[in-house]
């Protein structure tokens, strides 16, 4: 289950997933702020949890571990949040306005054993 503290050497990660069809026709800048506004509205949004706390701790700033993917396009985007939804794993998809465009999602900090399966598939993004 999402909710378990997993090992404790385990590092935590956060998992950002870009849209390969939008980084291939945006600017760069703008598909980087879209990325930043789905790790910072996740962040925000379990601000209270553990992982989140311990993640953004003054002790882990300079160690953060972020990992960033890419899949094709909008639907397998939405099959991604739904797979981790439907596995209580939190994150946020990001819906650019007021376009109403699903852009990217990103996880909540976890260890990185609890979520990296679900991200085993997807290439790193370039």
């Amino acid at each position: 289950m999402a909710s378990d503290m997993g090992n404790s050497e385990d590092i935590l990660v956060q998992y950002v997933v870009m849209r390969r069809d939008l980084i291939e026709s945006l600017p760069m800048g703008s598909i980087i702020t879209q990325g930043c506004h789905a790790a910072d509205a996740v962040v925000w949004m379990h601000r209270e949890d553990p992982h989140t706390s311990k993640y953004c701790g003054d002790d882990n700033l300079d160690k953060m571990h972020k990992v960033t993917l890419e899949v094709k396009g909008e639907a397998q985007l939405i099959n991604l949040s739904d797979k981790l939804r439907g596995s209580e794993i939190a994150h946020k998809l990001w819906i650019e306005q007021p376009e109403n465009i699903p852009t990217c999602l990103a996880t909540k900090p976890y260890p990185k054993t609890l979520v990296a399966p679900f991200f085993k598939k997807l290439k790193l993004c370039k």
